[in-house]
């Protein structure tokens, strides 16, 4: 084919996602087709006439969005007031009031990086670096002791700051030991295998608690006299291993699932063991499982509420810790509404971009 030819040719382009409300029409077709489904939308619609109305008068039209407990315990509907009131503490935990500029600024820096991760053309040797920087700038501003900043323990951090930091440092640090344990796991060499395998199955075998606790109160005991670490960077380590060992799995179970072609192919090349996981075998095993990985995510950010155990006080703690306040007594509900949305709002922005990736690296999507 000549090459004016092949330039007339148009050019192939990737199928056009349907819009919004391209999928709301097939939505309605699909609820009213065929008795079963009539029925089924029928009793849905039903259940949110009944329970929609209270629930809106509850949580808006009767709330009580300022004042005080004696405000909201004449008022009917919801306390957002006590939301309000407590909400700093849930973002920021025992933090010192006149220092709280530096988790606020820490927040701002790791959504940053976060949102900044999420975009494909940021992924390179730049995003890299950029956490590599960001990474000792955090801790800087947090604990401070340097370059003029007042020293803050560890244990003065809390609410929704310290789960970012569990969770988002757990998952960085966790991901790439996942990949390199599941690969050592299907090695050929049995001492890399047998650990690999070693490490994996008796971290998966017992529960994070247990994990937790070895780190805070076991792992003093074999440290040298004198040597000591602090609380939080053991929390990190015992999240981070817990997090790459359940990884490791998905990502074995994706190096497993690669037709056998791909690795015949590699070998053809003449690629060598890295090349050949780097640009071949590992790109398709880590899409494939990508709705596995994500689960999995979710499931390990919830779990960072389990770091309460050893007295760190994470965003749910410190909601919990806000009831026992004798000034505002009675608001259960309101806490645990607020903290479910916020799990909910975090957990399904993870899914969905998850969604979104799975479009992208369809094949034909591209």
């Amino acid at each position: 084919m000549s090459a004016t030819t092949a330039a007339a040719l148009p050019a192939a382009t990737a199928p056009r996602p349907p819009s919004f409300a391209e999928r709301s029409v097939a939505f309605a077709k699909a609820c009213v087709n065929g008795p079963l489904n009539i029925t089924i939308t029928l009793v849905c619609v039903a259940l949110l006439l009944w329970l929609a109305p209270p629930l809106l008068d509850w949580a808006i039209l009767s709330a009580t969005w300022s004042g005080t407990a004696a405000t909201c315990r004449e008022g009917t509907g919801a306390c957002w007031a006590f939301i309000r009131e407590k909400f700093w503490f849930s973002i920021f935990g025992l933090y010192p009031f006149e220092e709280r500029w530096r988790p606020a600024t820490m927040l701002t820096i790791l959504v940053v990086m976060v949102v900044a991760s999420c975009f494909r053309r940021c992924w390179n040797r730049n995003l890299l670096i950029a956490w590599a920087v960001a990474a000792p700038v955090m801790w800087i501003l947090m604990q401070g002791g340097i370059l003029g900043l007042p020293y803050v323990q560890t244990r003065q951090w809390g609410g929704l700051t310290i789960t970012g930091v569990i969770a988002v440092y757990g998952v960085t640090l966790g991901y790439p030991l996942a990949i390199l344990l599941a690969l050592g796991r299907r090695s050929k060499l049995p001492l890399v295998r047998w650990f690999c395998t070693a490490v994996i199955e008796c971290v998966r075998g017992v529960p994070l608690i247990s994990l937790l606790f070895m780190a805070a109160i076991m792992l003093p005991l074999f440290m040298p006299e004198g040597v000591t670490v602090d609380r939080l960077i053991r929390v990190l380590f015992a999240y981070t291993l817990f997090t790459a060992a359940y990884m490791a799995e998905v990502v074995r179970g994706g190096l497993q699932a690669m037709p056998r072609g791909q690795y015949e192919a590699a070998d053809a090349l003449g690629l060598s063991y890295w090349k050949k996981m780097r640009f071949i075998i590992l790109p398709q095993a880590l899409t494939i499982t990508i709705p596995a990985q994500v689960n999995t995510f979710i499931g390990l950010f919830k779990d960072t509420t389990l770091v309460v155990v050893i007295g760190v006080f994470d965003f749910f703690t410190t909601l919990r810790a806000s009831l026992g306040d004798p000034n505002w007594l009675g608001f259960p509900t309101e806490a645990y509404v607020y903290a479910a949305t916020v799990y909910f709002v975090l957990c399904f922005a993870m899914s969905k971009y998850s969604q979104r990736l799975e479009r992208d690296f369809k094949p034909g999507g591209r």
